[in-house]
């Protein structure tokens, strides 16, 4: 991706400490700490223009976000919308939010084995060439990778509006083990779902009539074992 940033774009970075973190492999094993409370950390990686990881922050305070980019534009925009996004409540710094500047491929190096609770992963570049298919963010390095950051009720939230990178995460979640549940091949049929949160992209795409592809893949143990148990109770209704 090739973007066209401001002047001084890392300076203003470094004055929003608030918010953005420069150094976030420094926080590896103490991001609750960071927080200063023990509430689920949900990540976006790769969090573009940060429309999605500030709408979440303020519709769930109870849950603490990170947005992860590797870009400093990026980041810099995903600065601008979460403030934004936390005007109507009188706060200028989201307390819940932090906007984190890393590579996903070391994502291991930004968090500890289980310190995550939900991974987003949302209109991920589809790298449609098979030569390059190691760099879908759902193929096996990298789910093993999301496995070990994930905790007990750690699960991967997919969205994209490519029906190849779709077919091909069902199949990289399947062949990893994982339960997938909530899929769906067009999440807007009929008209917008008020229930889901929407990137850039998403309002984009939903606007030229594309179909948006959606499923989640639980990871965690305690997690596979309450889905378990919602479908048995169920079953016997």
């Amino acid at each position: 991706m090739r973007l066209r940033g401001r002047k001084g774009i890392r300076e203003s970075l470094e004055q929003q400490t608030d918010l953005v973190v420069l150094d976030a492999r420094s926080h590896k094993g103490q991001w609750s700490d960071f927080f200063g409370n023990d509430r689920p950390i949900y990540v976006e990686f790769g969090m573009g223009k940060g429309q999605f990881i500030s709408q979440m922050s303020r519709k769930y305070p109870e849950i603490n976000f990170i947005g992860v980019d590797m870009y400093d534009e990026l980041i810099r925009r995903g600065a601008e919308k979460a403030r934004i996004a936390w005007e109507p409540e009188g706060v200028e710094t989201p307390p819940n939010l932090k906007l984190a500047l890393a590579n996903i491929e070391y994502a291991e190096e930004v968090f500890a084995e289980g310190e995550l609770q939900r991974i987003y992963l949302n209109f991920s570049d589809p790298w449609p060439k098979s030569k390059h298919a190691r760099r879908r963010l759902t193929h096996p390095r990298f789910l093993h990778k999301y496995r070990g950051l994930l905790g007990s009720l750690g699960e991967i939230h997919l969205k994209t509006d490519s029906r190849s990178l779709f077919e091909f995460s069902l199949n990289s979640f399947a062949d990893f083990g994982l339960q997938m549940t909530n899929i769906s091949l067009d999440l807007h049929a009929g008209g917008i779902n008020e229930e889901h949160v929407m990137t850039e992209y998403e309002t984009k795409f939903v606007g030229q009539g594309v179909h948006i592809h959606r499923c989640e893949a639980i990871v965690g143990t305690e997690a596979l074992e309450r889905y378990q148990a919602a479908r048995l109770d169920k079953y016997r209704l």
